[in-house]
């Protein structure tokens, strides 16, 4: 086991990669920059050091101020958390050729994986059924047309490099497709410095799951069941919860399957996530791989009772997964929503400032994992995420109920919040009942700005 872990983030993962390491009895060092030098996890690691300035390019997306830090420390491992770095091949190179082992899978992986288009081509050479579209990044408007043709409109246009939302356009017509063309590709270059785009056609309302794997560097692999996270807008998920409403246990078990095949694929190893979009027939497609640990990772591991941090460390160290497939089993159904300043009512403006007053609901299955507190400024230059809130109950109806307590007894004064939002969605009848699907929030928006309760 390694003595000393670098930490290459910030906010709540890095709290929870720090209380991990605090259960394996490693030392940890955390990084910040200059707006974050009050942050709870520059605040409870065992060291710190300083990486730079407010913006991310010179502190949390500067490679060699890290690898610098992590050397001047004496870390043997750098933990990417999730954003930021995590998915970056060229950084688990650097780490690779300074002597640091990399906390994820190999940057051979990454590169396979990281690219979009790429990975597409990778599983449906491992027999994974794909999204129809095309097989890589599209190189002209005329090989999009007739890629989009023959797929059918609605399109989707979608950075090979993208995650988080971005570069993505949804095109209905033909007349259409060269406009939202230019506009991926400028975003696409924007936020990840590629333009290259890959057309897909748009599957109208799927469920968005996804399958949590875990595999050893001897060649072990498991799956650990099923994320529903089809409750999202403009591609950002809202909340999540495990197992699906949709997902049986033969369809869990074919997903499952279908996951470990791709994984063994890439040799792949480390903790991973294959993101597919089951239709109404219940097939599923693969859409991506997310080489990291995800944000929702808690709910699964509230159902499986299984530490995916931990693990994620002790398979980064070459220790064999603790458990089997044939150990996995899902216990009871757990709910994440994600607790952000921001204000619902303003098309969801993010509202930096000061929390002024803080309490955080407790009780019987219900988890917090943040890194806020009384005082605390959230400033403009990160994600506006103030914490996961997570319910685990006996069954789907005990967490949802258990959740709408937890959101009800949740207070925070001084900035604006999207708890009430939460309750809302949580209280929804056709949430309820498990009547939802990628498309419900962007229908459930438009309705209430006909009402004017959006502006």
């Amino acid at each position: 086991m390694f003595k000393k872990i670098l930490i290459a983030n910030r906010g709540e993962i890095a709290v929870r990669i720090i209380r991990a390491c605090r259960e394996l009895g490693v030392r940890c060092v955390a990084v910040y920059s200059t707006a974050d030098s009050r942050s709870l996890h520059a605040q409870i690691a065992d060291e710190t050091v300083c990486i730079g300035p407010p913006a991310t390019k010179d502190s949390y997306l500067n490679m060699n101020a890290i690898i610098q830090a992590a050397l001047n420390t004496g870390a043997e491992a750098i933990h990417p958390g999730f954003g930021f770095l995590s998915e970056n091949a060229e950084f688990a190179r650097l780490c690779e050729k300074n002597g640091i082992t990399f906390i994820g899978p190999s940057y051979k992986s990454i590169e396979m994986l990281g690219d979009k288009a790429a990975a597409k081509a990778t599983m449906k050479a491992a027999g994974v059924s794909v999204i129809p579209g095309s097989d890589g990044a599209v190189s002209s408007y005329e090989e999009a047309a007739a890629i989009a043709e023959k797929a059918g409109y609605p399109v989707l246009v979608k950075a090979s490099a993208g995650g988080g939302g971005r570069g993505i356009r949804r095109v209905d017509s033909p007349d259409q497709l060269e406009e939202q063309m230019t506009a991926a590709r400028q975003e696409a270059k924007n936020f990840f410095g590629d333009a290259a785009v890959y057309i897909e056609k748009f599957l109208i309302n799927p469920h968005h799951v996804e399958i949590q794997i875990m595999a050893d560097k001897q060649g072990n692999y498991i799956y650990l069941g099923e994320r529903d996270c089809s409750m999202q807008r403009r591609n950002q998920k809202v909340l999540e919860e495990c197992p699906s409403p949709i997902v049986s246990e033969e369809l869990r078990k074919r997903m499952g399957e279908a996951a470990v095949t791709a994984a063994k694929q890439c040799g792949y190893y480390n903790a991973g996530t294959i993101e597919f979009l089951v239709d109404e027939n219940r097939d599923f497609y693969f859409m991506e791989m997310n080489t990291r640990i995800q944000v929702e990772h808690p709910i699964t591991e509230e159902v499986t009772g299984y530490d995916l941090v931990k693990a994620q460390i002790e398979v980064a160290a070459g220790l064999p997964l603790s458990v089997s497939q044939e150990n996995i089993r899902l216990r009871g159904h757990a709910i994440e929503c994600r607790i952000n300043a921001e204000n619902p009512e303003l098309d969801f403006r993010p509202s930096p400032g000061t929390i002024t007053a803080l309490y955080m609901p407790g009780g019987p299955g219900i988890r917090i994992d943040g890194a806020v507190y009384q005082g605390y400024t959230i400033t403009p230059y990160y994600d506006s995420m103030i914490s996961k809130l997570i319910a685990h109950g006996s069954d789907r109806d005990d967490a949802v109920n258990k959740m709408k307590w937890a959101l009800a007894e949740f207070i925070v004064e001084g900035v604006d919040t999207n708890i009430d939002f939460q309750l809302e969605l949580i209280r929804h009848p056709d949430f309820k009942n498990g009547n939802y699907d990628i498309g419900f929030l962007g229908r459930y928006m438009d309705e209430h700005k006909k009402q004017g309760k959006v502006k």
